[in-house]
């Protein structure tokens, strides 16, 4: 009894040992930015919270909350990036151009969203990727444009083009610029199109198929403040303005609105991380 009691009193103890270590070599990898090295990745973890039209063309807001991270070489500049910006991997990047796939969330239309939506076509939420092109003409002036396909079947093209003016001022960073947005028909349709049996379920609006182009005008602003390396947060308001086929839909004129607000906060953190490979 006593040979084995030393034995587990051993082994608990190797095992007690190992387990430091390997939690010591884990937390090791994460440090503060000012304590960063050459090799070591600077990453970026953002708290979002946004208040946006319930669907496209309502007159409601809804509140979500996400996470999201970036991530970067130190040494590598910090690039600047709109709150409107999809989620972008760079292929071809420099200083002044960079295109690569980008990838967004788009959420969906549900009955609960609003009561007069009674009969029309649920649409669930999607994901819709396609590519980005960034263009710097010079240090403060930013163009970037979008073109997105989602993946549900009824999905359409869909995309954005903005330019931003973006200007540091001691821990403050400011931007502001104008958007437009287009998608296709089969986009146009899936939003804001109305089929007969639709319309005759519903009772309160009228059929409708819209047609495709420049669907939105608008602007976005944006303020963020450096706490610190490690710390800070930013604010946003974005508006949009529909016109074309779409502002034309009952969904918008006798449900929604043609205006649509945004508003989202967000706080970063970010740290240096040793990669293991």
């Amino acid at each position: 009894m006593t040979t084995r009691k030393i034995g587990l009193a051993l082994g608990l103890t190797a095992l007690g040992a190992t387990s430091a270590l390997a939690q010591q070599d884990f937390t090791s990898r994460f440090a503060p930015v000012s304590d960063a090295k050459s090799s070591d990745y600077i990453v970026t973890l953002n708290a979002n919270g946004v208040v946006q039209p319930s669907f496209p063309g309502s007159d409601r807001s809804s509140v979500s909350f996400f996470p999201s991270l970036s991530y970067r070489k130190v040494g590598e500049p910090v690039r600047f990036s709109a709150p409107d910006d999809g989620i972008s991997i760079s292929i071809i990047d420099n200083p002044t151009f960079r295109i690569g796939p980008v990838f967004r969330f788009q959420s969906g239309r549900y009955y609960t969203d609003d009561k007069l939506l009674y009969g029309l076509r649920k649409k669930n939420y999607d994901v819709e990727s396609g590519v980005f092109i960034e263009y710097w003409p010079i240090s403060f002036i930013r163009a970037r444009a979008e073109l997105r396909h989602g993946f549900r079947s009824d999905s359409g093209l869909v995309g954005h083009v903005g330019v931003d003016y973006v200007q540091p001022v001691g821990q403050f960073a400011f931007s502001v610029g104008p958007r437009l947005y287009f998608g296709d028909k089969r986009y146009a349709d899936r939003w804001y199109g109305i089929r007969p049996d639709e319309a005759a379920l519903n009772g309160f609006v009228t059929p409708y198929s819209p047609g495709g182009g420049v669907n939105a005008v608008g602007a976005m602003g944006a303020v963020t403040y450096k706490w610190d390396d490690s710390w800070s947060t930013t604010g946003y308001v974005s508006y949009k303005h529909l016109v074309g086929d779409v502002a034309k839909s009952p969904i918008v004129t006798k449900i929604g609105s043609k205006d649509q607000f945004t508003f989202g906060a967000r706080v970063s953190y970010s740290f240096a991380f040793t990669p293991w490979w």
